[in-house]
C-alpha cells in the first residue's frame, strides 16, 4: 500500500488513499492551523471505530440478525507531553434491530477487536483497547 501527503498551504495538506480517495488533514489551532478540517489523530480514531464497525455489521449480517443500525462512540486519552500518543481507547457500540440476541452482538463486538480490526491490531501494542456495547429494539 502507498498513500500521499501534499502539503496545500499553512498547515493544511491533502491526503490521497491508495484506493483513490482524498481527504483535507490539518493542525489545530493551538498548533498554528486554520482547524478547517480533520486532524490526523482524529482520523485515526475515526479509523478505528470505523474499521469496527465494519466488522460487526458484517458479522452480525452473516448471523442473520435484524440490525438496522449500528453506531459507535469512540473516546480516546492522551499522553499530557510529547508526543500526544493515545493511551487508550474505548469503542462503545449501539446496535439497534429487531430481536438481536446479546450473545450474537458479544460476539461480533469481541470478534472485531479480538481477531479482525486491522486499525486496533496495529495499536494494540501500545495503547490499552476496550470496547462494551448496547442494544437497542426497533
Amino acid at each position: 500500500m502507498e498513500a500521499r501527503v501534499k502539503w496545500v498551504e499553512d498547515l493544511t495538506f491533502m491526503a490521497e488513499s491508495p484506493s483513490g480517495h482524498a481527504i483535507l488533514l490539518s493542525a489545530g489551532t493551538e498548533n498554528g492551523g486554520k482547524d478547517n478540517c480533520l486532524r490526523p489523530m482524529e482520523l485515526l480514531l475515526l479509523g478505528v471505530g470505523g474499521c469496527a464497525s465494519i466488522d460487526v455489521v458484517s458479522i452480525l449480517k452473516k448471523a442473520r440478525q435484524a440490525i438496522s443500525d449500528c453506531e459507535v462512540s469512540v473516546t480516546a486519552e492522551r499522553f499530557d507531553g510529547i508526543p500526544g500518543y493515545f493511551t487508550k481507547i474505548n469503542c462503545h457500540f449501539t446496535v439497534t434491530g429487531t430481536l438481536l440476541r446479546e450473545k450474537q452482538v458479544q460476539r461480533a463486538v469481541d470478534l472485531s477487536f479480538e481477531k479482525y480490526c486491522s486499525v486496533s491490531f496495529t495499536l494494540r501494542e501500545k495503547v490499552e483497547i476496550t470496547w462494551s456495547f448496547e442494544i437497542n429494539e426497533a
